[in-house]
């Protein structure tokens, strides 16, 4: 269903959802995550504090949710790769779907990066996330390369490349942008695929 084919309510609370978390994550990088209550995200978003609930669970899912949908969409990319290329390859080029939302808004995504990075329990959220992305990027790739969906090794690479994001992820917030983020997961999936013999 295209979005002009989306029922109008649908649409309209999708983008009241969306407006209420960027208000949210704007306060939170202004003032700080623990020195905004729910009450002042609700009186700046212009709703009350009933449809701050009715949208998010918590603070922490106001803000994870500019993180929505992108599960989904990496592992549409994965699936969308080319059948004789590698896993390696083909886990790094799905996590395109990321660096080019990060191109397109490299201000927000830093700001966005940074609160996560110095809020624990924004971190502990974004790694439960990051597991569920896990688990259906292990299936995609599980179908890719005809084995089952708990093999051992498709777990592992998964596991492996999302945490490769985040740690790229984690560096490029620290140095506000200046590392490029692709060449980071790109030396991340380097460091992964290279034999290590000193480590040995």
């Amino acid at each position: 269903m295209t979005e002009s084919s989306t029922p109008l309510q649908p649409r309209m609370r999708q983008a009241m959802r969306a407006e209420v978390a960027r208000v949210a994550t704007g306060l939170f990088a202004a003032r700080g995550f623990e020195n905004v209550t729910v009450p002042e995200i609700a009186a700046a978003a212009g709703v009350s504090r009933a449809t701050f609930f009715r949208y998010f669970g918590s603070k922490e899912d106001a803000v994870l949710a500019a993180l929505d949908g992108y599960g989904a969409r990496i592992a549409e990319a994965l699936a969308a790769r080319p059948a004789g290329e590698d896993a390696w390859t083909a886990l790094r080029r799905a996590l395109d779907v990321i660096t080019d939302a990060r191109n397109e808004d490299p201000e927000g995504g830093l700001a966005l990066a940074r609160l996560i990075e110095s809020t624990p329990s924004l971190r502990t959220h974004e790694m439960e996330k990051h597991r569920r992305w896990q688990g259906t990027l292990s299936g995609v790739l599980a179908e890719r390369l005809g084995r089952g969906e708990d093999d051992f090794e498709t777990v592992l690479r998964s596991a492996a490349a999302l945490t490769a994001l985040e740690l790229a992820t984690l560096r490029w917030a620290r140095t506000d942008g200046a590392d490029d983020l692709g060449a980071l997961i790109d030396q991340a999936f380097l460091v992964m695929r290279a034999p290590a013999p000193d480590l040995i």
